[in-house]
């Protein structure tokens, strides 16, 4: 991508054409600390990408057949899995062709590489605004499910939901072209990176929500059953592990690629943090694997699906 130097660009891959970089040039790191740089190889990258290419079409196929399964939840985690799946075809994409142009099986033109480049940048940022859009829709989904309960049939309506789905590609798409075409703009990266955190503070304030109104419940029947303390820790202790285990994953796979954007804009010259945007490949197989979580957590629990794809 633009904001990322030359690390995974690929006009740097040919000699005759230098690497695209950020205007704050990164200073080397020869006078700072000792840095601890994680080298992805490429085979891992590859796989990666190909274990969560099947699990996303997996997940797209069965609720495509099964009807029991079209319902504006499972049409936002359907989405999911398309975003996740562009998030992972891209970065493969990329990487295949980085491998063949350096080992002289695909010759090309630095104008068409750029080209080229320019698609798969947009794929990338698109798909990765997606993402976190249709994460944050299934946290909103779920909430509503849960706080209006009664209501949830005439506010979630289909309609609804095709026309949130569509504005969020729509959006997602204009975010991409604009953030490659202004990339050398500090506001494009604090925009996206505020667009990280605002994300990440509605999910974790709608479930922890869900959560205290889940325990509650239990309290209630517990009270009822006469066993209190035994059902309301047990079932705290479990809904205490799931949020931990949601929020976590979401924070450690998509938080250091965001970290990395906000340093480009706070510190692109210091040594530590050069030391960190060396590992950007890391930090791009972590959004790989989360990819591939995605579907663990919010598509195969559903015994519905996972019967499906048993047909499927």
């Amino acid at each position: 991508m633009p904001v990322l130097g030359s690390q995974r660009r690929l006009l740097g891959s040919l000699n005759c054409t230098p690497p695209a970089t950020f205007p704050l040039t990164l200073a080397p790191n020869r006078t700072g600390p000792q840095c601890l740089e994680v080298s992805i190889p490429d085979g891992l990258f590859l796989s990666l990408g190909l274990v969560s290419l099947v699990e996303n079409v997996l997940v797209v196929a069965a609720i495509a057949k099964n009807r029991n399964l079209h319902s504006p939840m499972y049409y936002f985690i359907c989405c999911l899995a398309m975003s996740d799946l562009l998030v992972s075809v891209s970065n493969v994409l990329e990487t295949a062709v980085m491998l063949l142009l350096e080992a002289g099986a695909l010759a090309a033109r630095a104008a068409v590489v750029q080209q080229l480049d320019n698609v798969i940048d947009v794929l990338i940022c698109g798909s990765m605004v997606s993402s976190l859009c249709f994460l944050g829709a299934i946290a909103v989904d779920r909430y509503i499910s849960i706080f209006y309960a009664l209501r949830y049939h005439s506010v979630v309506t289909l309609p609804r939901a095709w026309r949130i789905i569509a504005a969020i590609w729509v959006a997602s798409i204009l975010t991409s072209l604009l953030f490659i075409t202004y990339y050398n703009h500090t506001v494009v990266l604090l925009c996206l990176v505020g667009f990280f955190i605002a994300m990440l503070a509605l999910m974790a304030v709608l479930y922890v929500h869900m959560l205290a109104r889940a325990c509650q419940h239990a309290r209630g029947i517990a009270r009822l059953q006469k066993r209190q303390r035994p059902i309301h820790q047990g079932f705290g202790l479990k809904g205490a592990a799931t949020l931990t285990i949601l929020l976590g994953v979401f924070f450690l796979c998509w938080g250091p690629f965001f970290l990395h954007l906000s340093l480009i804009v706070l510190c692109p010259q210091h040594p530590t943090c050069g030391c960190i945007f060396k590992n950007f490949n890391l930090f791009l197989a972590l959004i790989i694997c989360n990819a591939i979580v995605d579907p663990l957590i919010y598509a195969f629990r559903s015994q519905e699906l996972r019967k499906t794809l048993q047909e499927v």
